[in-house]
């Protein structure tokens, strides 16, 4: 492409400095600049990765910025996306997408008007070992996915998170913050879904955190922490999806997913790689050989050892995509279509009744081995072989 597209944040909270320091792998795009209420903040993470600290006012303005990415809380992602593209520039938020399906519709439309794009994270289904499994599916390997289960579920964010309030308000809560991992991997693999239906319930009101610097306080919960849901696709499967921030210990697998012609066993779709295993109808469980996909490979330390991490895959896509003049894989009708999924199951949840989805998308397209190589820089590229 001609000149690489210029990034700016708004936002510079816990998850901006994944955003900050995985830019550099990829081709098409340069981070220039960040903005955050709190300028402090964001002079803190501008001499930190050696960017320009700017008001959110004067980001918007800037000629050199053509995306920018919505690192905000969920509450104010439609508020902000809005400016966003009525500054006229291209945006891409982290996930949730938006909180309801009208504020998403609302922003495709003002996006259509202006020939701008909208991306959403999350875009770990880019991951290696997701995509392996997409080969598999697409291959007819499994015939087809008749039904799965999911299953995340810990004891919540205020033992390890600085600030963990909002994930306990309206707008967070295990499935608008953990689900869409989940439920974007589901519709890449599967297909979009046709209606759910789900429990939810707060079983503890009030939570006290136990991570520094607020240890002691006590945070109020507003929203649902356990929802057992149960999603129907478009094409006949049945997956049921088990979200909780109210389990200490489980022995369920992130997710399974049953075949016709066999069962196929995925890592955690939180994370980009990890180990994929398949049956071969009643034949033994095995483990697949690695994938040589570049988005597979361990590139950070976390506390379960070496992982691969590639978030910003899906913003380099978008970028590349824009100059290309193709769809983008984290495409605002996926975002917003997992948005319906995961409302649908809230407001189940309080009505007792089955909720039809309002919304339908594409499954994005695959991203190969090439594909993915094709979006990394090229000296990073070299540099893995």
């Amino acid at each position: 492409m001609a000149r690489k597209l210029g990034i700016g944040v708004i936002g510079c909270g816990n998850i901006s400095k994944a955003y900050f320091s995985f830019t550099p792998l990829f081709r098409g795009i340069q981070m220039r600049a960040c903005a955050d209420i709190n300028m402090d903040a964001a002079k803190a993470r501008a001499k930190e990765f050696k960017l320009r600290a700017e008001t959110v006012e004067g980001l918007l303005k800037a000629d050199d910025i053509d995306i920018i990415v919505n690192l905000t809380v969920p509450a104010v992602h439609y508020e902000v996306s809005k400016q966003i593209l009525d500054a006229g520039k291209h945006v891409y938020s982290e996930k949730p997408f938006v909180l309801s399906v009208k504020e998403g519709l609302d922003l495709k439309k003002l996006a259509e008007r202006e020939g701008l794009r909208i991306g959403s994270a999350p875009d770990t289904f880019l991951g290696g070992a997701h995509q392996l499994v997409r080969n598999l599916i697409d291959s007819g390997k499994l015939g087809k996915i008749t039904s799965g289960t999911c299953h995340v579920m810990n004891h919540g964010m205020e033992h390890w998170h600085p600030n963990p309030d909002f994930f306990f308000q309206p707008g967070a809560g295990p499935v608008l913050d953990i689900g869409p991992y989940y439920i974007t991997n589901l519709i890449q693999l599967i297909g979009p879904v046709k209606q759910v239906a789900a429990f939810a319930s707060i079983p503890t009101t009030e939570r006290t955190i136990s991570s520094k610097p607020r240890a002691g306080e006590k945070v109020l919960v507003a929203t649902p922490t356990t929802i057992h849901g149960v999603m129907e696709f478009e094409n006949g499967a049945v997956v049921t999806l088990n979200t909780s921030w109210d389990v200490w210990s489980h022995g369920h697998a992130p997710m399974e997913l049953y075949g016709e012609l066999g069962t196929v066993f995925l890592p955690d779709p939180n994370f980009f790689g990890g180990d994929v295993r398949i049956t071969d109808a009643a034949k033994p469980v095995k483990k697949l050989p690695k994938w040589k996909h570049p988005f597979g490979l361990a590139n950070q330390m976390h506390s379960h050892g070496m992982m691969a991490n590639y978030r910003t895959a899906g913003l380099a896509d978008m970028a590349l995509a824009i100059a290309e003049g193709r769809p983008h894989r984290c495409s605002m009708e996926l975002a917003l279509h997992a948005v319906d999924v995961m409302t649908g199951m809230l407001r189940s949840g309080a009505s007792g009744k089955f909720v039809a989805m309002q919304t339908t998308c594409e499954r994005p397209a695959a991203l190969g081995v090439k594909d993915a190589e094709g979006l990394l820089a090229k000296k990073l590229l070299a540099k893995k072989k």
